[in-house]
């Protein structure tokens, strides 16, 4: 190899390239000290007893967290039982949150049918909530925005003037298909 000097030729522009060749230099794919893991896959077994360890340690914070579950009475006048049935125990869970509620809040409550106490008309810890007020959003059937209009011929929901040129194109069982996608198609037998 040449040296590199300031005179521009056939030697020493070879041997510039050669000293700045990229392909020469060694650089190994992988690091030579990384290694896989001892195991990659688990078996069932610790599939399972990690599903059970992490129920119990659920099981055991809802147990030992005094916000969610309220203490039980010690007036002796009413001590609630738990049933050991988990369908049970969730509604006598949540009986007896509504409790602790109604006892803390002396606001507005209401009597709540079947239990015998009063308690608060609205909760985040029980299911049962009467159905919103809020009227249903509206999709356009193609393109999944709001809509803000509706084809009174063919039922479709759409966004604005473009799409509804693509509705009036739709064939009679490609608006029943968007009406079947929407759960709004009627099913003649």
């Amino acid at each position: 190899m040449a040296p590199i000097t300031t005179a521009s030729n056939d030697e020493t522009h070879a041997a510039l390239l050669d000293t700045l060749d990229m392909y020469k230099i060694h650089k190994p794919f992988r690091n030579p000290n990384w290694k896989p893991p001892q195991r990659r896959n688990k078996n069932l077994k610790q599939i399972l007893s990690e599903a059970q360890r992490a129920q119990q340690s659920m099981l055991n914070t809802q147990q030992n967290s005094g916000a969610s579950t309220p203490t039980p009475a010690t007036d002796g006048t009413n001590t609630p039982s738990l049933n050991p049935n988990p369908e049970k125990m969730s509604q006598d869970l949540g009986r007896l949150v509504l409790e602790k509620n109604a006892k803390q809040s002396n606001g507005i409550s209401t009597p709540m049918p079947g239990t015998g106490f009063t308690g608060p008309s609205v909760t985040y810890t029980s299911i049962a909530a009467a159905p919103s007020l809020k009227p249903k959003k509206k999709y356009c059937d193609i393109t999944g925005l709001p809509a803000k209009y509706k084809d009174p011929k063919s039922g479709l929901y759409y966004f604005n003037a473009e799409i509804y040129a693509v509705v009036k194109g739709l064939s009679t069982t490609q608006v029943q298909e968007y009406l079947a996608a929407r759960g709004a198609n009627t099913v003649l037998k």
